[in-house]
């Protein structure tokens, strides 16, 4: 199996080029050339149950593969706890969309650790996924929990790894970008840095977890608080660089799934992602 490429959600020359409606987004992806397609709900779902069955019937015509980013406002990690239990509702709510997609992935953010200690923290964010496993139906879809950018949230590897440990459904998100704001731009300078990543999944989980890790990637601004802002492939001050990624992917026979969340050019920068790693994989 080779790596999948493919945009978060649809880029400036979606509408440029008169697209209208989501449901034209996968035949869109595959005539680009792409793998794969994450529907983003990071505002909330919008969606009728029918459109998101429409866009899952095109996604599995044209061969794309679909993946669901849930709302930003889930919280495992709430103090409040009322509403922290509310984030349960949320989640059912994109496992339901995501049956409809045909997705394999939902993509959680585990919450702030900003007005309590990381410790409570996560305490808070264990409670709230075991509640989650337990009283939801999953229908084999993998909830996955995303390394996070800014310092004030949950959300390095190893919080996120200690999370999935909770359930077998559970599985790590890694975004790049994301790791390498939190860490002022200090983490991936090579292959082996990228390596590094996923020879830890591998340890912590074994299987196929890291060889087909789910994950994010895109240049990201950031500050000594860490993430303030997603850029394009333009950028050549903050990273991180793609290529050492795909080199580590192609030394080590990976197989992921890479979706690019670039402000507005996401499509074209996941192309430039998937040209690259054809180019040294030939």
């Amino acid at each position: 199996m080779k790596p999948l490429f493919g945009p978060g959600g649809n880029s400036e020359s979606f509408r440029l080029e008169g697209y209208k409606s989501t449901l034209d987004a996968p035949v869109w992806v595959k005539s680009k050339g792409l793998d794969a397609y994450e529907y983003e709900a990071g505002n909330g779902l919008s969606a009728s149950p029918d459109m998101l069955y429409a866009i899952g019937l095109e996604a599995k015509r044209a061969g794309i593969a679909m993946s669901f980013h849930t709302p930003y406002f889930i919280s495992l990690s709430g103090i409040v706890e009322e509403k922290r239990l509310k984030s349960l509702d949320y989640i059912r709510q994109s496992l339901d969309a995501a049956r409809l997609l045909g997705a394999k992935t939902i993509v959680v953010h585990a919450g702030s650790a900003s007005k309590i200690s990381r410790e409570e923290a996560m305490k808070l964010a264990s409670d709230t996924l075991t509640r989650a496993v337990s009283q939801l139906d999953t229908y084999g879809i993998k909830i996955g929990i995303e390394t996070m950018g800014k310092e004030n949230q949950l959300g390095t590897l190893d919080e996120v790894l200690e999370l999935c440990k909770i359930d077998s459904s559970l599985v790590p998100v890694v975004d790049f970008g994301h790791l390498n704001a939190r860490a002022c731009g200090g983490v991936f300078k090579s292959a082996e840095d990228y390596i590094r990543v996923f020879d830890k999944i591998d340890y912590a989980f074994g299987g196929d977890v890291a060889k087909k890790l789910h994950c994010h990637f895109s240049k990201i601004e950031w500050t000594e608080k860490g993430e303030k802002r997603h850029l394009t492939f333009d950028d050549i001050t903050y990273g991180p660089d793609f290529e050492p990624l795909a080199e580590a992917i192609y030394k080590e026979g990976l197989s992921p799934t890479i979706i690019c969340e670039s402000a507005g050019t996401q499509l074209e920068d996941a192309l430039l992602m998937k040209k690259y790693f054809m180019e040294i994989s030939k």
